[in-house]
């Protein structure tokens, strides 16, 4: 496995949300195969008024020839290597030709080639913003290295080139676009992987010794953790997957929730040791006892990863399955070598039992003890008071999703961003398709004009961007028929339609401005738009409000117009997830739920033992209402861990319950009494193994997974609080309850 380990690669493509079945997802495929990828794009940025001053304009210049020549970049469009349309009144065509093929010599060619670019509407608002000085360089990236680990270096090359210019003119350069923030966010991952990693070992680590203050019980247990690392990391490989921002967690999960089986077995062998001192029998009652408990826990934790399997979503799917399969090996890796290990080892010299019980740990437990027998309904009253305000904050939450969310607000990524939204709406890329049932029906001066006006309509939100599209090549070619004059920048008339559309149909090759708007067919048009990144939520609202205004320009009956585009896909994923991960949550607790059936073989402790767990989710969620943390994907991803995690410290007392009443004579209480002053350290260990585990996560760049190690790390000490609190009262009440129901039998029989 470690030599499958090796192979291990780092994913440089998007987040795989939508499964492939999915209509919005087939649709989106569609479109790309018939006009290319949207999402190939990266933006470099500035603002400067002498941007347009000859030596300024020179090295920006300069820049984009050598980022051009760049291998993998396909072209690079900038102020510096404009085009202007030109009419050939010989070979009746339009020509491109180059505005400043040369760097410019003087002030004055300077001032000529400003008027000349200000005099072309269709690069306004697309490549240069007059009121705020600001300009963009778009880099097109060839699709065979842009999903691939080739776009890093390529990336790399591009930052010290533009870096270098920045340095020189004492500009700052922004850079943003897909292929620029998915390779950071990789980078990123790569980054974290190895910190959390470590800082999961070594939290391990210093708790174990913490707890057992000697050298066998920290080492052994790391190194059979680090051992379900590999088997992890080889599990990808051998599926296929790669290191995502998901799947990257996996390993430091695999020691957090690998060490608490160790913690387990060595407190029950230290246990059993400090009984009878010999050491064979305290490891064959440690396994006897423990396996079970440990094999229901870890069951149900691979369940509350295991259901993101049915999302469908493959971004989820490949963490739910490696994570699954990986707790349970761990597990059976724990369990086989703890006890052969220690069976070789001499038995530790351990403190006597009544000094033991003297630790801060164990007089709190005491006094847990006497709470729950002599004021259960304290507990009752005080879970419900916080179950009802904590449903207060569930109302309160608001579902929202960014696709830069997880990255800090301070980031250089989302500054950059907002520079692109503040002076070109964005760079986000969103497709508009429309089809018109017949070919060469895109050509009709009537629909012409309907599809000029959607677009108007669009470009007049704020979070849009003005469009690039036939349309637009209509006019620009108009202004070319009328010898580059601005004023003839407009749709033609039906008389001039037929003279700027041959001259476009003569243009060929790379000129021909027809390519990359239409189809071959001239049926299907394409309108792209750059948008802000305005969040799930938002573009649910936009979508449902411009469908109806498209169709009332558009008729449906005679035109499929399809919305589409990185962006919308971006919103459905997160909509697609929210939906089926809350799914997963009712799933695992079904799923859960029948298992303690089984296990148990009793319905009304299986309805008490969902309590602690659903409560301590409740309160979590009123949280994220209270201190308006948004419900998406990375933060609902909390409540099925969470479910599966917190079912462990359930079935750690309910099996050490069952047992002790099958294998002694005790009461019910005395065995409720008996299993919170021992069960209940065990429990306290992994309790602060989960939180200080989780708790790592909060040292994330990526404000998701940040989220969800402090969200997880408060819901698990919350459990814990509530599986020795609140479950052994529902246990004393239920053996209360019995108790009656027999003394009234018993009544019932000697009046008879």
């Amino acid at each position: 496995m470690a030599w499958k380990a090796s192979f291990v690669k780092l994913s440089y493509t998007g987040s795989k949300i939508l499964p492939m079945t999915d209509s919005a997802f087939i649709k989106y495929n569609n479109f790309k195969s018939k006009f290319g990828e949207d999402g190939n794009m990266m933006v470099l940025g500035v603002s400067s008024p002498d941007l347009m001053k000859k030596d300024q304009f020179n090295d920006w210049q300069q820049l984009g020839n050598e980022l051009g020549k760049l291998q993998g970049i396909k072209n690079v469009l900038t102020i510096g290597n404009l085009f202007n349309l030109e009419k050939d009144t010989t070979n009746q065509r339009f020509v491109l030709k180059q505005l400043s093929p040369q760097p410019l010599g003087s002030d004055a060619a300077m001032d000529s080639l400003k008027t000349q670019i200000y005099n072309l509407p269709f690069y306004e608002g697309l490549l240069y913003n007059k009121e705020s000085h600001a300009t963009l360089m778009a880099i097109n990236f060839d699709h065979k290295i842009l999903n691939s680990s080739r776009r890093a270096p390529i990336i790399k090359t591009i930052r010290a080139k533009a870096d270098a210019f920045s340095k020189k003119n004492n500009i700052e350069v922004h850079y943003s676009g897909l292929p620029f923030i998915r390779t950071a966010v990789s980078q990123l991952v790569s980054r974290e992987f190895v910190l959390f990693l470590g800082l999961s070992i070594l939290v391990a680590a210093i708790i174990l010794f913490i707890f057992f203050r000697r050298f066998y019980p920290v080492l052994f247990p790391i190194l059979l953790v680090i051992a379900g690392v590999i088997w992890s990391l080889g599990t990808l490989v051998m599926f296929g997957y790669e290191i995502t921002m998901l799947t990257g967690l996996i390993p430091p999960l695999i020691v957090i929730i690998g060490i608490p089986n160790s913690i387990l077995l060595l407190n029950k062998y230290h246990n059993e040791l400090r009984k009878h001192g010999d050491k064979a029998k305290a490891l064959h009652v440690t396994i006897l006892r423990i396996s079970e408990t440990t094999l229901i826990a870890n069951i149900t934790a691979a369940i509350g990863f295991g259901v993101l399997y049915f999302t469908g979503s493959a971004l989820l799917v490949e963490f739910g399955l490696v994570a699954a399969i990986n707790v349970m090996i761990t597990w059976f890796i724990c369990l086989c070598l703890i006890p052969i290990i220690f069976s070789y080892l001499p038995a530790p010299k351990l403190k006597p039992q009544e000094e033991h019980d003297k630790d801060l740990l164990h007089r709190l437990l005491a006094k847990t003890d006497v709470l729950v027998h002599d004021r259960s309904k304290l507990i009752y009253i005080v879970t419900a008071l916080i179950t009802v305000v904590s449903l207060i904050g569930v109302m309160q939450i608001n579902v929202n999703g960014y696709v830069v969310d997880d990255l800090p607000q301070n980031s250089p990524i989302n500054r950059d961003l907002k520079f692109f939204e503040k002076n070109f709406e964005g760079i986000l890329p969103l497709e508009l398709s429309i089809d018109t049932k017949k070919k060469n029906g895109i050509l009709n001066l009537s629909t012409i004009k309907k599809v000029d006006k959607v677009e108007d309509m669009i470009s007049a939100y704020p979070e849009f961007s003005r469009s690039v599209s036939l349309n637009k090549a209509l006019k620009y070619a108009s202004q070319a028929f009328y010898n580059g004059d601005p004023q003839f920048y407009r749709i033609p008339n039906d008389m001039e339609k037929n003279f700027v559309l041959s001259y476009l149909g003569n243009s060929g090759g790379n000129s021909n401005m027809l390519n990359g708007f239409v189809d071959s067919n001239k049926q299907v048009a394409r309108v792209s738009f750059q948008m802000a990144d305005v969040g799930s939520k938002r573009m649910n609202a936009l979508l449902e409000e411009l469908k109806p205004r498209i169709d009332s320009i558009l008729n449906p009956e005679r035109f499929n117009v399809l919305l589409t585009g990185s962006s919308i896909i971006f919103s459905k994923g997160t909509d697609y997830m929210l939906t089926h991960l809350m799914e997963s949550i009712i799933l695992a607790i079904v799923l859960i739920s029948l298992l303690r059936l089984a296990q148990f073989k009793d319905l009304r402790i299986m309805f008490i033992s969902l309590l602690p767990n659903i409560i301590p989710l409740i309160i979590t969620a009123g949280l994220m209402g209270f201190f308006n943390i948004p419900l998406k994907p990375s933060t609902i991803l909390i409540f099925t861990i969470a479910f599966g995690l917190a079912s462990d410290q359930t079935i750690y007392f309910l099996t050490r319950y069952q047992q002790e009443l099958q294998s002694t004579n005790l009461t019910p209480a005395q065995v409720i009494s008996d299993t919170i002053r021992e069960t209940g350290v065990s429990m306290t260990y992994i309790a602060l193994v989960l939180f200080f585990g989780f708790g790592i996560f909060t040292a994330s760049t990526f404000g998701g997974t940040m989220i969800l190690g402090l969200l997880l790390s408060i819901t698990l000490i919350i459990a814990l609080v509530s599986n020795l609190t609140l479950l052994p009262a529902l246990l004393v009440l239920l053996d209360k309850r019995k108790l009656k129901r027999t003394a009234k039998a018993k009544e019932e029989t000697w009046d008879m």
